[in-house]
C-alpha cells in the first residue's frame, strides 16, 4: 500500500501439489489420497502423534510484507535477510536514497529444529505496471529482481496493476490485469491480494475485496479485517479471509531506535501469549530515506530485523517461523484438512495421513508432526517420500514435504 497511514488487511496464499501413497502418486482422484510410513522406536513406550499448529512446531508465525514493489526491497531488505551485499547509498529517479549501508550480511535465520537454518523471508505486494528495467536508477523493481526473490522463497502478492484508487477505477481490471501480467512475465499465478491505499471513493476497498475474492484469490489484505494477531492453535476459518496488518514506519528518531523499540515491545508481548500465534506487519520502502514518509529507514529496518533474529531466531530462543503470509496460510489450510491415523505395535508404529485435494495455485505442501515419546526413533519410508525427523536427538518432530 502507499500514500496513507493505516492498519491494513492481510490475507493469504498458495500453490499445488501431488499426493502420495507410500511414495507412489495416485492417479485416480476419486480415491482418497494418502501417504504412509513407519516409525521404528528404540523402546516400546507409548507414542502420541498430532499435526503441529505451525511449521516446525514454532510458537509464532511472523509475516512481514513490503508494499508497492520499491527497489529498496532488493537493494537492502533481501540481502540483509537472505545474506549478501547490501547496497551503498543509491539515489533513485525521485532523488530518494533507496540504498543501505554497503555492508555484507551473513543473513538472518531461524532453524527447522533438525539442524538446518532457514533465512527470514518476506512478501512483496507489487503492481505489474510499475515493474520495469529502465531507467538504471528506477524506483521500482525489475522483473529479474522480483523473480530472484520469488525463487528464494519470498511470496509475491497482487496489489493491483496500476495501484489505482481514485474515482472511476476499474477494480476488476486492476485485479485481473495484474494477475495476468505476473503470469506472463514470471510464470506463476498470484493467489492473495493487498488492497492499494490512497484517495478514493468512500469504502472503495470493498470493491477491491469483492473483485479479488471473485477472481481466484484466497484472501485479501484490506483496511479492516481479522488480526493482525491471530490465534492459530485450533482450526482457523480461512474461507475468503480478510485480515489486518500492523503498519510499521519510521519517525524522526533514527539514532536511538525508540520507534522500533516500541514495535518490538508489542511483538514481545505477543510472543509471551500461551497460544500459538500468527502476526502480520507491513511497510513500504526500506532504504536510507523514509520513502513518502510511509517506510522504514534502512538503519531502523536493520535494527528491527536483527533484534528479532537475535531474540526469537536461531541466535535466540528459536521460537519464530519468519515466513511470508502465503506460506503460513497454506500450511494452516493443509493442517486443518489432513487426517493422521497411527497404530502402534510394540516398537513399530504405522502412520497413515489422508490428504485433501490441494488448490493448483498452492506453492507450499508441507506437514509438521508433533511427536510425544520418551523413545528415540527412526523412520522407514519409500525413498520417494521426502521426510525428515529429529528421532535421534530430541525425538519431537517429523517433517514431510509433499511433492508438487
Amino acid at each position: 500500500m502507499s500514500k496513507q497511514i493505516l492498519l491494513i488487511v492481510t490475507a493469504l496464499f498458495f500453490s499445488n501439489f501431488n499426493c502420495f501413497s507410500n511414495g507412489i502418486i495416485e492417479k485416480d482422484s476419486s480415491k482418497p489420497k494418502t501417504i504412509s510410513f513407519k516409525i521404528k522406536l528404540k523402546s516400546a513406550d507409548k507414542i502420541k502423534i498430532a499435526v503441529a499448529p505451525l511449521k516446525y512446531n514454532k510458537h509464532l508465525a511472523y509475516s512481514f510484507t513490503l508494499d508497492d514493489g520499491y527497489r529498496s526491497a532488493y537493494l537492502t531488505a533481501f540481502p540483509l535477510l537472505n545474506g549478501g551485499k547490501i547496497s551503498n547509498s543509491s539515489i533513485n529517479e525521485w532523488k530518494i536514497d533507496q540504498g543501505g549501508d554497503g555492508t555484507t550480511s551473513e543473513g538472518l535465520f531461524y532453524s527447522d529444529g533438525m539442524g538446518n537454518k532457514i533465512p527470514f523471508k518476506l512478501a512483496l505486494a507489487i503492481n505489474g505496471a510499475s515493474i520495469r528495467e529502465l531507467p538504471e536508477n528506477r524506483g521500482h523493481l525489475s522483473w529479474a529482481e522480483v523473480k530472484e526473490m520469488y525463487n528464494a522463497g519470498w511470496d509475491i502478492l497482487n496489489h493491483g496493476f496500476h495501484h489505482a484508487t481514485k474515482h472511476g477505477t476499474n477494480y476488476f481490471a486492476e485485479v485481473t490485469e495484474n494477475k495476468t501480467s505476473i503470469k506472463q512475465n514470471l510464470d506463476f499465478t498470484m493467489s492473495h491480494f493487498v488492497v492499494p491505499g490512497g484517495e478514493g471513493d468512500e469504502k472503495y476497498y470493498l470493491e477491491y475485496e469483492k473483485e479479488a475474492l471473485n477472481n481466484g484469490h484466497f484472501s485479501v489484505a484490506s483496511y479492516y479485517g481479522v488480526g493482525p494477531v491471530l490465534k492459530v492453535d485450533s482450526k482457523v476459518n480461512l474461507d475468503k479471509m480478510i485480515s489486518a496488518r500492523t503498519f510499521v514506519q519510521s519517525s524522526k528518531d533514527t539514532i536511538t531506535f525508540k520507534t522500533m523499540d516500541r514495535y518490538l515491545k508489542t511483538l514481545d508481548s505477543i510472543t509471551k501469549q500461551p497460544n500459538t500465534i500468527w502476526f502480520n506487519e507491513f511497510t513500504h520502502g526500506t532504504g536510507n530515506t523514509n520513502l513518502w514518509n510511509l517506510s522504514i529507514r534502512f538503519p531502523e529496518f536493520k535494527y528491527y530485523m536483527t533484534t528479532l533474529a537475535n531474540k526469537y531466531g536461531l541466535k535466540g530462543n528459536d521460537s519464530i517461523w519468519m515466513a511470508p503470509w502465503q506460506e503460513v496460510y497454506e500450511y494452516i489450510w493443509l493442517r486443518d484438512r489432513i487426517k493422521v491415523d497411527f497404530q502402534q505395535k510394540n516398537k513399530e508404529v504405522s502412520v497413515t495421513i489422508r490428504l485433501p485435494e490441494i488448490p493448483e495455485t498452492f506453492r507450499n505442501h508441507d506437514i509438521s508432526l508433533n511427536i510425544e515419546t520418551v523413545s528415540k526413533f527412526e523412520i522407514e519410508s519409500n525413498k520417494d517420500l521426502k521426510i525428515k525427523d529429529d528421532g535421534k536427538t530430541t525425538h519431537k518432530q517429523i517433517f514431510i514435504q509433499l511433492e508438487k
